[in-house]
């Protein structure tokens, strides 16, 4: 059995679930998601609690309950509280702001990056304190309910200027840990 799978999800106070044979619908404060249920994964509803159960012990069936009650956990979690991601965004003349629903990335290329905000995700981009003068350091929120569109948007981010391992210049996850590399030594003319 699925160590995963075989947890219970417990329903909040104020969260609503619909299931209706494979579609589940789950209604919050902070409002509404659904999804397709694979046909070999059951899912019940008792007593304020949410069980996943799967039809045969296959491989592929063994796999699809652990992910089925996990996505079904992260969907109670994002209508009870909500998911972010944050970005560091670091490095001489780098910068970020929000403008016409649309993050705009100023990050060493010729043209600013546009990446337009899908629905049910907000962002928002501000300077960090405490920061040397010389290099703009901003700090990136992404948030929404969804918490794959959450991941998805920030990694799309993060994807367009990776930060760099000699400089230390570019985006990066908070938290996220960047091995830094030493430059090319001067040679010091051995055998001349």
């Amino acid at each position: 059995m699925s160590r995963i799978g075989k947890k219970v999800i417990i329903i909040p106070q104020g969260v609503i679930v619909d299931l209706q044979a494979q579609h589940i619908l789950i209604k919050g404060p902070k409002g509404t998601l659904e999804r397709e249920i694979h046909p070999n994964i059951a899912v019940e509803i008792k007593e304020g609690q949410i069980f996943v159960t799967r039809s045969s012990d296959t491989k592929m069936d063994r796999s699809l309950h652990g992910l089925t009650r996990a996505l079904i956990a992260n969907m109670v979690t994002g209508v009870t509280n909500g998911f972010t991601k944050v970005l560091e965004l670091t490095g001489v003349g780098y910068k970020a702001q929000v403008q016409d629903k649309a993050l705009v990335l100023q990050v060493g290329y010729t043209h600013p990056v546009l990446f337009p905000m899908p629905d049910g995700i907000s962002v928002s981009a501000e300077v960090n304190k405490g920061v040397a003068s010389q290099i703009s350091n901003y700090q990136i929120k992404v948030s929404g309910i969804d918490r794959e569109a959450v991941g998805a948007f920030a990694d799309k981010v993060r994807k367009v200027r990776r930060r760099d391992p000699y400089k230390g210049k570019g985006v990066k996850y908070e938290g996220e840990i960047i091995r830094r590399k030493a430059g090319k030594a001067l040679g010091k003319g051995v055998g001349k």
